[in-house]
Parts: structure tokens; sequence; C-alpha cells
């Protein structure tokens, strides 16, 4: 049920399934495990050291047969505490690493949910007033929930200004993104929508597509071109369509 959770924990799909079935069934020998987790046994042995290693797992030395039972798992909190705290150690090194090359000019592509999330933290990472043509509350998807929250927060202290042009949907569904962003915002008139949008700031421009009403669809792409040029043409662009735009 949570593989997929477990596994960006490091831990493989069989020792995800072993923990889950303790946290189920508890206390177990391995052969109770073997057959709950429906795992080969020999395997369930070497999977059990690992997790034991990783300390989420505690063997009950008994005569016959040894048990095994799960650690509390708040015991993965700090298991992901650890792996952030090792990078914090590196990531000076890290970011000098990338900013010793000039990015004045380049373009790239994200894609999913986890790219709309990247070029978030490029706007927090630049720290430049955002402006958004046919904004379509992509940021709310329930995908987005928790990172949202953090972006919101991590932006206001950092200053940064959102003026958003929605599509005229965003105001006729009274979209909660209403309620989240509540920076300056405009409606694009009906009939003029679209499932691509742009977002502006700093020396970036990022145009992103298949985006629905508070949906950012899994292929969805952010195309995100590097050049202060054509980041400066878009906001005069974005200027008119906003002195246009009914509020």
């Amino acid at each position: 049920m949570y593989n997929d959770i477990f596994s960006k924990l490091d831990l493989s799909k069989n020792e995800s399934k072993i923990y889950e079935t303790l946290l189920i069934e508890g206390e177990s020998p391995v052969a109770e495990i073997a057959l709950k987790a429906k795992i080969n046994r020999r395997n369930v042995y070497d999977s059990l050291n690992r997790l034991i290693e990783k300390g989420l797992v505690f063997e009950i030395l008994q005569k016959g047969e040894n048990r095994y039972k799960p650690v509390d798992p708040k015991k993965l909190m700090e298991l992901l505490k650890e792996k952030e705290d090792q990078l914090a150690t590196i990531l000076p090194d890290l970011e000098e690493l990338y900013n010793a090359k000039p990015h004045e000019e380049d373009v790239y592509i994200y894609r999913g949910v986890e790219g709309w999330k990247n070029f978030m933290r490029d706007i927090l990472r630049i720290g430049k007033d955002v402006c958004v043509i046919g904004g379509k509350g992509g940021w709310s998807d329930p995908r987005m929930a928790t990172f949202l929250d953090r972006f919101m927060k991590d932006s206001k202290n950092k200053g940064i200004k959102v003026k958003v042009l929605y599509d005229h949907e965003v105001k006729e569904a009274n979209h909660k993104i209403l309620s989240i962003v509540k920076d300056d915002r405009r409606f694009l008139p009906k009939g003029f929508s679209s499932t691509s949008g742009i977002t502006v700031f700093g020396n970036q421009t990022v145009i992103q597509s298949n985006i629905t009403l508070g949906q950012i669809d899994d292929n969805a792409a952010c195309t995100v071109i590097i050049n202060q040029s054509i980041a400066d043409s878009f906001r005069t662009w974005f200027q008119l369509l906003w002195e246009k735009a009914g509020e």
C-alpha cells in the first residue's frame, strides 16, 4: 500500500512489504512474515537484516525460531531527517558548482507535477516578482498541497509578489486558488482560455502545457527559457493584457 513512499526512503520492495506486514501483524516469525508478505523465505532473511541495520526492525531471540518486531513508524521521519542533514552539509558546495557556470541563456523542459515543483523552486531561488498569463489554479493541484504551503510561506518571506491573469473559468468557479494566492489578479475575457500558461520571473519565461482548472496533467511540460530579453518582452505584453483585463 505504501511501497511508493517507502521506496523514496531507500527501502526496497521486499523491505517495504515486510515492514508493512509487521506493522499489521505485529511480532512475527520468519515463516509467518514470508507467508503474509508473499516473499520467498530466503529473501525475507536478507531483507530483515537490512531493516535491522536501518533501525526499522529488531530481532527477539527465542528458543526454536526468532521473532521480529517493527520499530515505531516515527523512525521513518528520523531516516528522512538524516538524509536532509547529509544533503545540507554538501549543498553549499553543490550550489557553488552550479553557479560557477553562467546560465544567461538556456532552454530546457521540466515534466509532470515534480517538474512544476522544480520551476517553483526556481522562483524562490531567483527571488523576483512573478507574472502569470493564463493562470488556471494548477498550483492548487492536490498533489502540490504540502509543497504549495511551504512555497507560499517562503515566497512571502522573500517578498516575492505574484500578479496573475487568470482564465475566465477560475473566476466563474470561484476557484480555491483565489484564496491561496492573494496577490494582484485579474481575469482574461471569456473565450480566451487555453490548456497552456506562461509564467515570467527574473530572466526566466516558463511556458506550461497540458493544464486544466486546478489540475496538472501527468504529462504536463514546463518549457523554461532563460533569456533576459525574452522575459522582459513577455512582461511588456503582460502589462498590456493586464490593463485590458477585468478585475
